[in-house]
């Protein structure tokens, strides 16, 4: 018999029943301004719809000149920039000079391409070298663009309306951190995976600066006097009750 069959056609289970995907929330961008690369993100880690960590770290340590935020997955992102930042390592022993960002861009698009985006991370990768300032968006599949400002993860659309409206050539330093910060408040705001703080990291000539929790968004108005436990906490009768702990009581 020539030609394909059809005989098994109809006999693979209903696509309803596979397990879906879970839905993760990141606002992170970057752009480059004349002395380096403006690296930031959000803080929220989300497991579905439960928000898992408040303060979660997004950008990576790559190379002392190489930062990496990190979207998607976020036990993907970090294993694969900690793996690529052990090559990094062996490879700057080996030359004896800094790494270059273009060594960095290529072994992670080589890693993520190499398992046909089963490995949940978007990346936008910043730093400096001797060849001057550089900025890459790196996508699960293996495919990058190389770009003045990017920004990825589910507050990427909120994020990517600020950087378009207000990025210009010649941008100063704090006018570069107070882009990103607006570009990080957009994404959070928009976005119900993004949320919490802003972290940013500046990579210059001069080193890396990383600020931590630089701006704190949706910080609680009210806080409670005392402690729960300052109330009169009656007396309970426990002649009635026998376990092991009250037996041994006098």
């Amino acid at each position: 018999m020539t030609g394909f069959s059809f005989e098994r056609v109809g006999t693979a289970p209903p696509t309803s029943c596979s397990r879906g995907a879970t839905k993760t929330g990141t606002t992170i961008c970057g752009l480059v301004f004349p002395g380096g690369v403006v690296l930031g993100a959000d803080t929220r880690s989300t497991n579905g719809e439960t928000v898992a960590d408040k303060n979660c770290a997004k950008i990576h340590y790559v190379a002392p000149n190489i930062y990496c935020c990190g979207a998607g997955t976020a036990a993907d992102t970090e294993a694969v920039t900690g793996t690529v930042a052990s090559e990094l390592l062996l490879h700057r022993c080996s030359i004896n000079r800094p790494n270059r960002v273009v060594t960095a861009l290529n072994i992670l698009k080589t890693r993520l391409f190499k398992y046909q985006g089963h490995i949940g991370a978007a990346l936008i990768l910043g730093g400096v070298d001797k060849t001057g300032a550089h900025l890459h968006s790196i996508y699960p599949h293996g495919s990058s663009d190389s770009l003045p400002y990017a920004s990825m993860g589910s507050g990427s659309l909120a994020a990517m309306a600020m950087l378009e409206n207000e990025y210009r050539d010649g941008l100063s330093l704090e006018d570069a951190k107070g882009l990103i910060c607006r570009a990080i408040h957009a994404g959070i705001l928009n976005d119900l995976g993004s949320g919490s703080n802003v972290d940013l990291c500046v990579i210059t000539r001069d080193g890396v600066q990383q600020l931590r929790n630089y701006q704190m968004f949706n910080q609680r108005t009210h806080t409670r006097d005392g402690k729960f436990l300052d109330a009169q906490i009656p007396d309970i009768n426990t002649s009635n009750l026998r376990t092991a702990t009250l037996c041994s009581l006098p």
